[in-house]
């Protein structure tokens, strides 16, 4: 595995890349409040068919807490920078709830990038302003764990809680971990960020995910989604926010025949 490092507008960013070098790219995007372990149950399988590239998004994980607040744009050309570092003209772009919105800025913004694009539990706009500004100042005020319960509550669902605790566990820390001004910075892409005028533009195969449980995303917003970029598909998971984790295998196996089907088309 190689361990790369970029810097965008003064904030350093670290970047895993791994797999064949010869084989089509694939860009793993993660979610508010956690890093690229996020993505440690497809990290292998995905290499078999794929480069993969995984990095901790600004002010989360290894990455640095630059100074907030951060937009929608900003974390699009974060993006960018990392598939320029990495040697990637062009890749298949698979986000989680924030890392979402991230992949649909980049089928909007960035077409000539994108190959094909999965997008898991988001949508195009998500949340409240009100609800976002909140967090902002909860976490602002009573650290991360101010907000701990309630994330992890929504991020898997009560029977996977109970039967998978130490993942839960490592998911929890993780959260506490990370730091206030990157997760009240990447609030304020959520509170600002709306693609649902640009959302129709996106030309790249699209594939929508969303959970049963999912109370942060529910499937109407991914349905509503769906609809609205041209030609999407759509699979729904039993789980909840994090469908990806709680749904491991059913979220691999959706995602790689999606794009395996692309992979030999560029």
């Amino acid at each position: 595995m190689k361990v790369l490092e970029v810097v965008v507008d003064g904030c350093r960013l670290v970047v895993e890349v791994d797999g064949p070098e010869d084989a089509p790219v694939c860009l793993l995007l993660h979610s508010l409040g956690t890093t690229v372990e996020l993505w440690s149950p497809q990290w292998e399988p995905f290499q078999r068919s794929f480069r993969v590239i995984r990095y901790d998004v600004r002010g989360h994980g290894r990455s640095q807490p630059a100074a907030g607040p951060y937009t929608l744009d900003r974390l699009g050309r974060d993006a960018l920078a990392v598939l320029d570092i990495a040697g990637a003209e062009r890749a298949h772009v698979c986000g989680v709830s924030l890392g979402g919105l991230t992949a649909q800025w980049l089928g909007a913004h960035a077409p000539d990038r994108i190959a094909r694009l999965v997008v898991a539990n988001t949508a195009a706009r998500l949340g409240s302003r009100e609800v976002w500004a909140e967090r902002m100042g909860a976490v602002r005020r009573g650290g991360m764990a101010a907000v701990a319960d309630a994330s992890v509550a929504r991020w898997f669902t009560d029977r996977y809680r109970e039967v998978e605790p130490a993942t839960v566990d490592d998911f929890r820390s993780m959260l506490l971990a990370c730091p206030v001004e990157g997760y009240a910075g990447c609030c304020a892409v959520l509170r600002d960020g709306d693609l649902r005028e640009v959302v129709g533009s996106i030309q790249a195969p699209t594939l929508v995910i969303t959970g049963s449980y999912d109370a942060a995303t529910p499937p109407s917003l991914g349905e509503s989604l769906r609809q609205r970029v041209p030609g999407a598909q759509g699979l729904e998971l039993d789980a909840a926010h994090l469908s990806n984790v709680e749904q491991s295998e059913a979220f691999t196996a959706g995602v790689l025949e999606f794009l395996f089907h692309g992979s030999t088309a560029w």
